[in-house]
């Protein structure tokens, strides 16, 4: 059975096929395109906030406090070949960037390599992010 987060990333790899990967400034455009974190946003939600056009704080906020938007772009972070920067908060107290992971993944070419991922690519990395949520959701014990 499909785990809830494996579900959101399949929507989000139909949301990335219909409307396409923006991987410039700000989370979105006017022509519908999506930073890979939004199209998970907008998987959750139904929704694609004006400040994802314009203001990159307003829209870190939004992605940053939904659980379930938070748990997809950590599992999709957590599938990729490479590890996460880390944000100082506090002095000493670091945690790892999750958005800035999986959108600079999907926006830079990697070491040794002319682009960066093609649309499939993208939407192969999120089937492989589903794949693992549900076998991991499947490994769980139900409860009695």
């Amino acid at each position: 059975m499909p785990s809830s987060t494996g579900t959101i990333l399949r929507t989000t790899r139909q949301i990335v096929s219909y409307y396409g990967l923006w991987t410039g400034e700000q989370f979105a455009t006017n022509d519908g395109r999506l930073d890979l974190c939004a199209a998970i946003y907008r998987a959750v939600t139904g929704s694609t906030p004006n400040c994802f056009l314009d203001d990159e704080d307003m829209a870190l906020l939004l992605i940053e406090t939904n659980p379930d938007v938070w748990d997809a772009i950590r599992m999709v972070s957590a599938v990729l070949p490479t590890q996460p920067c880390t944000t100082e908060i506090t002095p000493g107290y670091e945690v790892p960037d999750y958005v800035e992971h999986v959108s600079n993944w999907a926006a830079t070419a990697p070491v040794f390599a002319d682009q960066p991922p093609t649309v499939s690519e993208v939407i192969g990395l999120l089937t492989r992010a589903a794949d693992t949520a549900d076998n991991l959701a499947a490994a769980l014990p139900t409860a009695a």
